[in-house]
């Protein structure tokens, strides 16, 4: 079962694609910083200061500013998250991010799936601003 968040972002599509990719500009709207460049086959680590967290993605597929794959959670419960950018003018993008990997069987699958919602949200929100007001505090914003 997958979870499906799009989003336009009045950006083109390279300098959505770079704010991912770049360990710099990750930390603009996402996680505080990442610990490399996002290439195919490389794993990343991915650090939230402000909450003390550091999640680790494996990214299996890049095709530069069309689509970035990786995996991330638990081996039990490992998500496959695809993140494609479509470009609708030198100007704006469409960006859809598509975690897939929920169990239909799961009691808490619910709740995961609008936590999760939440969160690609929030992101995406996050990056909105950056990118075109240039605003870099929000990411710190959600309070659980």
């Amino acid at each position: 079962m997958n979870n499906v968040t799009t989003f336009r972002i009045e950006s083109p599509a390279h300098d959505v694609f770079e704010a991912f990719v770049d360990p710099v500009k990750i930390g603009n709207f996402w996680f505080t910083s990442s610990s490399k460049r996002w290439e195919a086959g490389k794993t990343i680590a991915l650090t939230y200061e402000e909450y003390n967290a550091l999640v680790e993605i494996h990214v299996t597929e890049i095709e530069e500013n069309r689509k970035i794959v990786f995996l991330w959670g638990e081996m039990e419960d490992e998500h496959a998250v695809t993140i494609t950018f479509k470009e609708q003018d030198q100007a704006s993008t469409i960006i859809e991010v598509n975690e897939d990997g929920f169990r239909e069987n799961d009691e808490a699958l619910l709740s995961k799936i609008v936590d999760n919602k939440e969160g690609w949200v929030f992101m995406l929100t996050c990056l909105k601003a950056y990118l075109e007001c240039g605003v870099t505090q929000l990411r710190t914003g959600i309070v659980k």
